[in-house]
């Protein structure tokens, strides 16, 4: 396992990922392509999704079909659990507080890839939305969260709703409106 993945911590997306109601994730894709064609790798790239613009790849998956990859979380997440000397080491690390630091191979959480598509961003069905988090409500409102506390807006009623306002906060507002394209990850939560 040497790569890892990033959830935000801000709107619970990580403990989303961890408690297994979070099995969706949409990566977005900077190029746009005028003729957008897809292809799965072969041989050594197999597992793999390219997105090309005609004949020319302009972005590959990060990761592929079957590979595990270590959720990031900060080291003081579970300091605790690592053993000396290491956890004097991981103390003074940038680590300690920021998980883009972090070792991949000392993550105790992992998902497992299950299957990557190219799509545009509005193409998300009712059920991918909740998949990526998004909480419905008793009273037919969706919602997600926000520093650990749910969040209410009664125009939030439908999955798409919730969805488009949630990626708004996390990748900029306008996200949603260029509905750009995406990579889009199912993956299974392994430990």
């Amino acid at each position: 396992m040497a790569k890892k993945i990033m959830f935000s911590d801000r709107w619970g997306l990580t403990a989303a990922v961890l408690n297994g109601t979070k099995t969706q994730t949409r990566r977005i894709i900077n190029a746009m392509p005028k003729v957008p064609q897809i292809s799965y790798g072969l041989e050594e790239e197999a597992g793999y999704v390219h997105l090309l613009d005609g004949y020319i790849v302009v972005a590959k998956s990060r990761y592929k079909v079957g590979e595990i990859v270590a959720v990031a979380q900060p080291y003081k997440a579970f300091y605790g659990d690592f053993k000396e000397p290491l956890r004097t080491e991981l103390i003074d690390s940038a680590g300690f507080m920021n998980k883009m630091f972090v070792r991949a191979e000392l993550m105790p959480h992992q998902i497992e890839i299950t299957n990557i598509r190219v799509e545009r961003l509005q193409d998300i069905s009712d059920e991918d939305c909740m998949a990526e988090g998004i909480i419905k409500y008793a009273n037919g409102v969706y919602t997600y969260t926000e520093n650990g506390k749910k969040t209410f807006h009664a125009d939030l009623d439908t999955p798409r709703k919730a969805y488009a306002e949630l990626i708004d906060k996390i990748s900029g507002k306008g996200t949603w409106a260029g509905n750009p394209y995406v990579f889009a990850y199912n993956f299974d939560f392994i430990k």
